[in-house]
């Protein structure tokens, strides 16, 4: 099987590694711009067609993804395509039928989030809280922050769409929520364009109050989820791969230190490629989410 990988960011880098080494996967071509590129290489969106490959990953500029896809879907039939996330850079009734088509929200194969989602199924929440902070300045070694997409509103960036996460994996457990409270804007010291932190309070359609805290300011990396409903409270730890759940009267402690966070990419593909793509993003969920992302924009604006 053919893949072609679409941008060659630290992102798009990232997935032709990871695809070189599948048993399933023959080939692996780069559309890119850059030179020496340890991957065979094309240069143009038009370069596709004659290379058919079965399965594309898009993995550029958030802003670039809406074009890509476009471009795809009316010169491609019968592909899977995977696009990174957030799907676009704001919501787009654009309706696809000659491809599959998911997102890529790889939190949903994290260990601990597999873990959540098996405890929460069935269950009656009540709420769920979480926080994902960390410096934004240190994400991309080697790269003045300033100067990437996550400081640019033209290229998409903000904690919104970059932290678009923890909305996805919100309506993956409890189904859509939607806004009661909004708090989106750049407070901090960081020289960038875009918002640096999101407060948002919300419901969701079975009744649970949801609260998130996003931002690009915490210098101690922190990715927690804090879980109560009937018979079950959950504390989740995503960066420290720990979980503690208690459950009908029993405590239970879990710790998975050996996880690797490529794992969680290489299990989306995984599963995607074999038909078994239950926990994936399809494409219809990631509009739910751009959609949910168009509405916190609104009480923003």
């Amino acid at each position: 099987m053919k893949a072609l990988v679409i941008g060659y960011g630290s992102i798009g880098r990232r997935h032709a590694e990871i695809l070189q080494d599948m048993d399933v996967i023959s080939q692996v071509t780069v559309l890119s711009t850059q030179n020496d590129i340890p991957f065979e290489k094309i240069s143009t969106l038009d370069d596709i067609i004659s290379l058919n490959p079965h399965y594309v990953v898009i993995a550029s500029k958030t802003s670039m993804h809406y074009d890509q896809l476009c471009f795809l879907e009316d010169n491609m039939k019968g592909k899977t395509i995977f696009i990174e996330k957030p799907l676009f850079d704001s919501y787009k009734d654009l309706s696809v039928h000659n491809n599959k088509i998911f997102v890529g929200y790889n939190l949903r194969f994290h260990a601990v989030m597999q873990l959540v989602k098996e405890k929460v199924t069935a269950r009656k929440l009540w709420h769920i809280h979480v926080f994902c902070g960390s410096y934004l300045p240190e994400w991309r070694p080697g790269r003045d922050y300033r100067e990437t997409y996550s400081a640019k509103k033209n290229s998409g960036g903000g904690v919104l769409l970059d932290l678009s996460h923890e909305l996805d994996y919100v309506q993956w457990l409890v189904g859509s929520i939607k806004p009661k409270y909004v708090y989106s804007h750049k407070v901090s010291d960081l020289e960038i364009e875009t918002d640096d932190i999101l407060v948002f309070d919300g419901e969701s359609a079975t009744g649970a109050s949801i609260h998130l805290c996003l931002n690009y300011f915490t210098r101690e990396p922190k990715r927690q989820i804090v879980i109560d409903g009937e018979g079950i409270s959950i504390q989740a730890d995503l960066i420290a791969k720990t979980a503690t759940v208690q459950q009908d009267g029993e405590r239970l402690e879990y710790d998975w230190q050996d996880f690797d966070r490529n794992a969680t990419y290489k299990a989306e593909h995984e599963a995607i490629l074999s038909g078994n793509a239950n926990d994936a993003c399809t494409y219809a969920e990631g509009l739910e989410t751009m959609h949910l992302i168009d509405t916190i924009r609104k009480w923003t604006n």
